[in-house]
């Protein structure tokens, strides 16, 4: 049997829409499995929240165990992370797509990044042990964990920056050279504008997803149970004050890693508090996502074509 013109139209147009149906049924099926979990967390967590929660230490009674040391100390590593990677990987960025001449070893570099960014988070954690534990005897500390997590997001944020850099138009690029700029008053002055908002958001989603890693943490030796917040009380005899560095050298716990070991416990109370420090840890996705937006959004408006 022959198909002419319009029945071939026809059996392509049942095609998309038999396509667009089948995409629009897993799209929902995502999102009611997401609705009944997020439904489950709330219900049994919700009760639990309270001001003593996030201001008090854990403990081995749930209905005395607190938040905060895992708070703190995500706050720690999550900040010395941004310091460590937003800068190099940046940096790394325009380097190589802006300065870098395009032969086989920038190519050779571009294919480990990609290769890197793909490697599980498990594997930076035995990295993290053995190079900065073992190797450079920071011991199970702050800036030991900042580090590896800096190292997991790192190959992320190179690549989201390359990408941002590549959407920029080249008669940007092309129109301030002709008119006499210098190829870092170009970068600066027009490429970078344009191209921010994409790096940005790709930074502010690279550290949401640093923020939620458990297995590199545990492998490098985050505590389940830390009854202190780095910044304060330690249990290390040579520190006396912050110039010491005690909150870099403190021992150290984050959200995720407190809310799997409430998880672990058989006992119903501790399921209901590891239930509210997934809310918590879920305003705090939800608040670097906003971030993320509103970084975008002030950007472009200053853009303008």
């Amino acid at each position: 049997m022959i198909l002419t013109s319009s029945n071939r139209q026809m059996t392509r147009a049942w095609i998309s829409r038999a396509f667009t149906g089948g995409t629009f049924l897993c799209t929902l099926a995502g999102v009611a499995a997401l609705s009944v979990l997020l439904y489950q967390v709330l219900d049994e967590g919700v009760t639990r929240l309270s001001v003593d929660f996030l201001t008090t230490l854990p403990s081995r009674f749930a209905d005395r165990a607190g938040f905060e040391p895992a708070i703190w100390g995500s706050v720690w590593v999550m900040g010395i992370t941004a310091l460590l990677t937003i800068p190099i990987g940046m940096g790394a960025a325009i380097y190589l797509e802006l300065y870098a001449a395009k032969n086989w070893l920038t190519r050779f570099i571009q294919i480990n990044i990609a290769n890197l960014a793909g490697v599980p988070s498990i594997i930076y954690g035995i990295l993290g042990l053995a190079l900065f534990v073992r190797a450079m005897e920071l011991q199970r500390s702050v800036l030991a964990g900042a580090l590896t997590m800096a190292l997991l997001v790192l190959p992320i944020v190179i690549i989201v920056s390359q990408e941002a850099l590549r959407a920029v138009p080249s008669s940007l690029r092309d129109g301030a050279l002709a008119l006499g700029a210098t190829r870092w008053q170009t970068i600066r002055g027009q490429i970078l504008p344009v191209a921010m908002p994409g790096m940005l958001t790709g930074v502010i989603l690279a550290l949401s997803r640093a923020i939620g890693e458990t297995a590199p943490l545990i492998m490098i030796g985050a505590f389940q149970y830390v009854p202190f917040s780095p910044g304060g009380v330690t249990d290390l005899p040579d520190c006396a004050s912050w110039a010491d560095g005690c909150p870099l050298k403190s021992r150290f716990t984050v959200m995720p890693v407190q809310i799997y070991s409430w998880a672990a416990r058989p006992q119903e109370a501790f399921q209901q508090t590891a239930a509210a420090g997934i809310i918590v840890l879920l305003a705090v996705l939800l608040s670097l996502n906003s971030v993320a937006i509103v970084l975008r959004n002030r950007y472009q408006r200053k853009v303008r074509w």
